[in-house]
């Protein structure tokens, strides 16, 4: 399942990367978490330092160019405008009354709901929050739930459930709610030394076919799977630590590095 890949862009980084989107002009945004930034890389290939935030992880890039990042030693879902000034804090600590410690990752849905979890050992959380301010704490009792997803037609929501080494699902209702608990999509592959460290699932997505990728943290790899789960193929990232990824058509962007808190890598892989 392993296979030659080209490498378009390889950019180092002196900080742990996460968090890549892309905007409609082809401009790439990422974090660097102990660096306190959100990098700009222009399309020209110009980096600036577009925000500061204290740990910046995950983040979502919505239609009117304004970004929500997950500020996780801070507890904190940070907003910011398309010019990266901050707005407000969505989410301070607490979400419907319950404690938020370490928000990881953020989704919107296509109603504008957000999603986004709460990464801790064994009790970790997946926060909602209504295109109204409804807040809800839909899922709990997870072993670090880390990467999030949406299915194509947004019924079901996917979480990396990184000690577990699996992806679950969550059928949603009408307004974005899980209706029952979870399935289990895939048992991802295990690393031959059965260490937790070298397994753990990070960041994923979902493409323009339904099909899921998984950002492999300690394994190196990126793994793409089918929507039901199906192992289709494993793609060796050249670096330790594989944190997270952004797929468009056939470009495939992965953040990491080679340890934490770096040095750190972002690279563009043409499949």
């Amino acid at each position: 399942m392993n296979k030659n890949y080209t490498y378009k862009k390889f950019i180092k980084h002196p900080f742990y990367t996460e968090g890549p989107v892309v905007d409609p002009a082809g401009n790439w945004f990422f974090t660097d978490l102990a660096g306190g930034s959100i990098i700009r890389i222009s399309s020209d290939g110009n980096q600036t330092i577009w925000a500061k935030a204290t740990c910046p992880n995950g983040q979502a890039l919505l239609s009117n160019g304004q970004h929500i990042i997950c500020d996780s030693t801070s507890g904190l879902l940070k907003k910011f405008d398309s010019n990266g000034i901050f707005m407000e804090n969505i989410i301070e600590q607490s979400c419907a009354g319950e404690i938020i410690k370490t928000p990881n990752d953020v989704i919107r849905d296509h109603m504008g709901n957000i999603y986004f979890t709460d990464s801790t050992r064994e009790n970790g959380k997946v926060g909602y929050i209504s295109t109204s301010g409804q807040e809800k704490i839909i899922a709990r009792g997870l072993d670090y739930p880390n990467g999030l997803a949406l299915s194509i037609d947004g019924e079901y929501l996917f979480v990396a459930e990184s000690y577990k080494n699996r992806i679950l699902a969550y059928h949603l209702n009408n307004e974005g709610i899980p209706l029952t608990g979870f399935s289990i999509v895939a048992n991802l592959p295990r690393h031959p030394s059965n260490k937790c460290e070298k397994n753990l699932p990070d960041g994923i997505k979902v493409d323009q076919k339904g099909m899921i990728w998984v950002a492999h943290y300690g394994m190196g790899k990126v793994h793409q799977l089918s929507p039901d789960g199906e192992l289709l193929r494993s793609i060796d990232i050249p670096f330790d630590l594989v944190s997270n990824l952004f797929i468009k058509s056939k470009t495939l962007i992965v953040t990491g590095g080679y340890s934490e808190p770096g040095p750190g890598a972002i690279i563009e892989i043409e499949l």
